[in-house]
Parts: C-alpha cells; structure tokens; sequence
C-alpha cells in the first residue's frame, strides 16, 4: 500500500482528500496547507491529520498529491521530486513553461513517476467516445463557466481552456500549424473570455470558445469526420454519434432519409453510447497508483502536460497579440 499526502486543502484539495480516503490501494497520511485556519478546519470536518511543516509531511509519504494555486506547483513539485517522490500535480502542470521544462529535468534525474491532472481524460463521455474517434477534421469546443473568483488568479486559458486542449492533443495526432486567437478581460486583469482558432498539419481545424463569466455551464466537445458527428458533453458525461450511412433496401417509416444530388439515398442514424458514471478524479488517481507499483507510464505523463501549456502560451501569446492591434485601432 503506498503512503499519500495532500498538499493544499482548498475546495479541490478536500475532493482530492475525500477520493483518497475511498481508494484501499492508497494510506492518506494527511496534509498540509499553508493557512492555519484552512488546514485546522479541514482537519476537523476530514479527520485527517494536518501536517504544520511541509518537508514532514513529504518526507513521510511516498507520493505527494499537489493541490495547491498554480503558482506554487513548481516549488511544491520539485522539493517532493527532488526527495524521490513521486507526484500527482494538478493541471497546469505549473505557471510557466520555463518550469515545466525544468520539472521535466528534474524528474529523469530522480527516476520517479509524474502524473498531471487533467481529469476530462477520465470523463465517462471521453471515454466512452474516444475508440469512435478517427481522424477528426473539424471540432468545435464550448466551455463556459458561472463566475467563480477562485479561478480568476490565472488567465482563463490556464484555468479551463487547458481542459480541452489536452483533449485536443490527444485526438488530433498532428502538429499545431497555426494559432489565431482574442479574448477580453471583462471582471480579473488577465482575458475572461477567449476564442482561438488552431490548424493542424493534417488539415483538422479546432473552434475553442471559453468563459468563466459565462451565465450559464457548459463543456460540450463536437466533432466532425468522414461519415459521422460525435457529440461530448463533458458536464451531462454523455456522448452520441450520428451517422451516414447506405440505406440497404427500402428505408424504414422511421428512418432519418438524406437525398443527395447524385440520387443516392443516405440513412442518418443516432446512438447514445453507454458509459459508466465513475469518479473522474478518484480513477485518476488509482490509474497513477497502478503506473508507480506496475512501474509503467502514467496515463497522463508529464510531457502531455507540458505539451499542453505550450499550446496554451501560444493561445496566450495570439491574444495579446490581438490585443495590442486593438490598442493601436483604437488610438
């Protein structure tokens, strides 16, 4: 049984708290907040022991679970990799890619295991419709969010948007071509709301609309290829796929017709695909405890994560871009 620890008992850290405590692979030794007051009152509700001193805590466990704000994810992760822990770290994987890079060094050399957050992988509705995916060609992605000052310490892109682009990376199996992207700062100092625009090389083009001052929530992934439009929704965690297909014989009083110019005759067909309504988070993290005794890669390895603020800096980088050019319209 591998010993855990928590570090940071704010709202996602007491999820993290409450899954653990439910996985018997693992033995929560506790955690550690840097707040006083937080880390008493969650010792209190969880029952888990708070830890006043972070090395304690790392040095007493043998992997650490980084649930802390972003900026603090690269100081967290280091000191408990540079111990030979390994690590489960919340998305993004930290603040820069300047650090990512470093925390990539810094893992090889201490040959220890590096799982990053990025929990839609684990999403029933991902799941679910990821062995129907094959060589999309256009996806348009919707993420809104009610506002929520919690997230509004980062860019919105590294809040949510980093949700989907690791999606997007992991069906798209081609290079970014080109980016083009805007977004405004409606209520934090940094973009609120973004759309970007990203080509691949093989010629797939993804549509990324994202807010967090939205009036309503949504996290709805739609994508198109040769003969079928696959629909995510990533809140509802349920996915359908619509087909085309050759009508064989005579179509059916019920069946869903097309007549298309050639005078053929095509079927449409709907199916809600089946899928098990798990614990995102919680599989998460039984999949890294697998990967670390089974001495395997982890299903979202520390190069995805990196991966994935790259493109999320580029997505940062078009935007100022934008909005220079406004500032200079607008003079």
């Amino acid at each position: 049984m591998l010993k855990i620890g928590v570090l940071g008992a704010g709202h996602l850290g007491k999820i993290h708290l409450n899954c653990i405590k439910q996985i018997e692979k693992y033995e929560l030794v506790g955690f550690y907040d840097q707040d006083k007051n937080t880390a008493e009152r969650v010792a209190t509700e969880s029952g888990v022991k708070n830890f006043a001193d972070i090395d304690e805590l790392i040095d007493s466990v043998d992997v650490v679970d980084i649930v802390t704000p972003t900026i603090a994810h690269f100081a967290c992760a280091s000191k408990a990799i540079e111990k030979g822990k390994n690590v489960f770290i919340e998305k993004p994987i930290v603040a820069t890619v300047d650090e990512a890079n470093k925390l990539i060094a810094l893992a090889k050399k201490a040959n220890v295991k590096v799982q990053v957050g990025h929990v839609e992988r684990f999403n029933p509705a991902f799941i679910a419709a990821e062995p129907h995916i094959c060589d999309p060609v256009f996806i348009e992605v919707h993420r809104l969010a009610l506002y929520n000052p919690r997230g509004c310490d980062v860019p919105v892109v590294l809040d949510l948007t980093v949700h989907d682009i690791d999606i997007l990376l992991t069906i798209v199996k081609s290079p970014i071509k080109s980016i083009n992207a805007s977004g405004v700062s409606i209520v934090s100092p940094t973009p609120d709301i973004i759309t970007a625009r990203l080509e691949f090389e093989n010629g797939a083009v993804a549509n990324l609309t994202t807010s967090r001052i939205s009036l309503k929530n949504m996290r709805k992934f739609r994508l198109f290829q040769k003969g079928a439009y696959i629909t995510m929704d990533f809140m509802e965690k349920k996915s359908e796929i619509v087909r085309v297909e050759d009508v064989n014989g005579v179509p059916g009083p019920f069946d869903m017709t097309l007549d298309l110019p050639d005078g053929s005759t095509k079927k449409i067909s709907v199916e809600e695909l089946a899928t098990d309504q798990i614990n995102a988070i919680k599989t998460e993290l039984e999949r890294f405890h697998d990967a670390i005794v089974t001495n395997t890669e982890p299903p979202v390895t520390i190069e995805d994560g990196v991966d994935v603020l790259k493109v999320a800096y580029m997505i940062l980088d078009e935007i100022e871009k934008h909005q220079d050019l406004l500032k200079k319209h607008l003079k």
